[in-house]
Order: structure tokens, then C-alpha cells, then sequence
């Protein structure tokens, strides 16, 4: 199926077959990708992140929390929680990244026990607005895109580089025993962050936004990429050269620790060729589970998040 050509055709809450879907291929990115993104690590892990705690007053489940602030690249302040046993020391650590609907610590319905839960907010979101970043996904998602090597989603990359080094800091014994888990906007930024992150053991990554970009701003969408193509239509060069830098698919061929998936047939806000082409970069390890839908209500909706529960708590139970 040529999705390029049949782009007009598509629905929003078109269901794909997921034959085709398995065959997406975004390609290699452009010449320099590897180097490029190395480069920027390494003048991420400078920077002391300085992390800092303080007892936000109240208990959720299982844990305590607690309020976080580190520094970011930029010399940016970024906020969030972190959730701790309430009894006994964390023996693993989990990164978890939001989309851009915003994120709450007390959001998080995962049961893993002895474990530290760090909520970092991205750059210009939740607890981490700061002028001129817009909190707004529209305009967001568009800052700084005229400038490759100061757009805005560099800065979250590296937000979450950041929020390991102070997870660490705050906890050196969870060296070798830290996971992520990003969904949506917090899946397309943790799969660019995970391509080049050796300390983070294992991932889940859920709805993952910035795949196959070139495709993504030609599939209808009521999402944040929506916004992208309207300014790709009047500056189609300019966009193409800052998103071959960004592109979820190209970044997820680098990524060698177990990576599990969850991809959606059908979404309205994130193209599902977009997600698959993520999933189907992947060169490690892999598991993939297929939702009906995202972004929206379904029938199997309750259903298949209790059993993406549990296949995640099985997945995380070695680290």
C-alpha cells in the first residue's frame, strides 16, 4: 500500500491492517544522524543537573511523594515528582515520560514494587513552563524549528538524558536497574532519548509520536503534527531540514536495549504508520502490542489496558 499517495484518502480514525503496517520503513536518516546526536549527548552529560527534593505532603498508593527539580541543558529548571516506597529501598528506577495532553504523578497505575518512579515535565509543559516556550502543543511542537540545532525537542531529548543522571545522583544503587516508559509525545522523545542512553536498562514505549516524519506531514491528524504541516505548507524546506534530525523511526535503529511496544491501529492524534515505522526500525530486542485504537475510546479499551498491564509488569520484573 503507498501511503504517500493515498495520504488524501485517510481518515483520522482510518483502521490500518497490520500487514502493512509491519512493512513501514522510514529509512536510514540523513548522512551525519549518529554523529550528530552523539555530538549533543556528550554536551547534555556536562551539565550537573543538581537534582532536588522536597515532601509534597501526601502519599499515592503504595509511595510517598515527593516534588523534583533539576537543571537541564540551556540552564533550564525542570520540574516533577518522584514517588517512593513507602516501605523498603527502591531496587530499580522507572523514567516516565508524559504526552502532551500534560502529566500528573498521580496518573500512574502501574504496580511495581521496591521501585522509584521519577515524572519529569519536558521543557515549556507542566511543572517546566518558562517563556518563550509555549505550553500550548500547537505551538510547542513548533519552537525554535527553524533552527536544527536549537529546536525544542533537542531540549526534551535531553530533559530526559538529564532526568537519568538525576536519578542516579539521588540514587546511585539503581545503577543498571532503570527503565523508561513514555507514551504519545513522551514515546517519540524517549525513543530519540533510548537510541543513545546506555544507563537506562529497558523501555515501553506507547503511542510514539515522530515517526517517519516526511510521512507523518502528509497523513491527516488532529494532532500536534497538524500544526507542523500547516507551516510545511507555506515552508516546506524549512521543515524537512530540521525534522530529518527528529525523526523517532531513524533514531529507534540505534536503540539496543529490550524495547517493548504498544501500537495503534487506528489514532487520530498520531498516524499509526508514524508508531509501526518506530517499532519496525527497532534492531534489538522487541515486543509488540497491538491496540485498536488510540487517543480515543474503544470498545476493547479496558480490556487491553489491563492486559498491557500485565505483559509490562512481566517485562519489567527483570530489571
Amino acid at each position: 500500500m503507498d501511503f504517500v499517495r493515498s495520504a488524501k484518502k485517510i481518515r483520522p480514525s482510518h483502521r490500518f491492517c497490520i500487514d502493512d503496517m509491519l512493512k513501514i520503513c522510514a529509512g536510514n536518516g540523513p548522512e551525519g544522524f549518529e554523529k550528530k546526536w552523539k555530538s549533543w549527548r556528550e554536551q547534555a552529560l556536562v551539565v550537573e543537573p543538581r537534582p532536588s527534593l522536597l515532601d509534597a505532603g501526601y502519599d499515592h498508593g503504595e509511595w510517598r511523594v515527593f516534588d523534583v527539580s533539576y537543571t537541564s541543558t540551556d540552564k533550564l529548571k525542570i520540574g516533577g515528582w518522584v514517588l517512593l516506597p513507602k516501605s523498603g529501598r527502591a531496587e530499580r528506577g522507572f523514567i516516565i515520560g508524559h504526552g502532551y495532553g500534560g502529566r500528573s504523578a498521580r496518573g500512574f497505575h502501574y504496580k511495581f514494587e521496591n521501585a522509584a518512579l521519577f515524572f519529569p515535565c519536558a521543557r515549556g509543559l507542566g511543572r517546566s513552563k518558562t517563556s518563550p516556550i509555549s505550553y500550548e502543543p500547537r505551538w510547542h511542537v513548533r519552537h525554535d524549528i527553524d533552527k536544527p540545532e536549537e529546536y525544542v525537542l533537542r531540549g526534551c531529548v535531553e530533559d530526559v538524558w538529564l532526568a537519568v543522571s538525576s536519578m542516579l545522583r539521588l540514587a546511585p544503587q539503581l545503577e543498571g536497574r532503570i527503565g523508561y516508559i513514555g507514551e504519545s509525545f513522551g514515546g517519540g522523545v524517549g525513543a530519540m532519548a533510548l537510541a543513545w542512553e546506555e544507563r537506562i536498562a529497558r523501555a515501553h514505549i506507547s503511542l510514539p509520536s515522530f515517526g517517519y516524519q516526511m510521512l507523518r506531514l502528509q497523513l491527516k491528524t488532529l494532532g500536534s503534527a497538524s500544526s507542523v504541516q500547516n507551516l510545511f505548507k507555506k515552508e516546506p524546506d524549512l521543515v524537512k531540514r530540521t525534522l530529518q534530525w527528529y525523526d523517532a523511526a531513524y533514531a529507534a535503529r540505534y536503540i539496543k536495549v529490550p524495547v517493548h511496544m504498544a501500537c495503534a491501529l487506528a489514532d487520530p492524534v498520531v498516524t499509526p504508520p508514524g508508531q509501526f515505522a518506530i517499532f519496525n526500525a527497532l534492531a534489538g530486542e522487541r515486543q509488540l502490542f497491538t491496540l485498536s485504537a488510540g487517543h480515543m475510546d474503544y470498545p476493547e479499551q479496558k480490556q487491553q489496558k489491563r492486559d498491557l498491564k500485565q505483559e509490562l509488569e512481566v517485562f519489567f520484573s527483570d530489571l
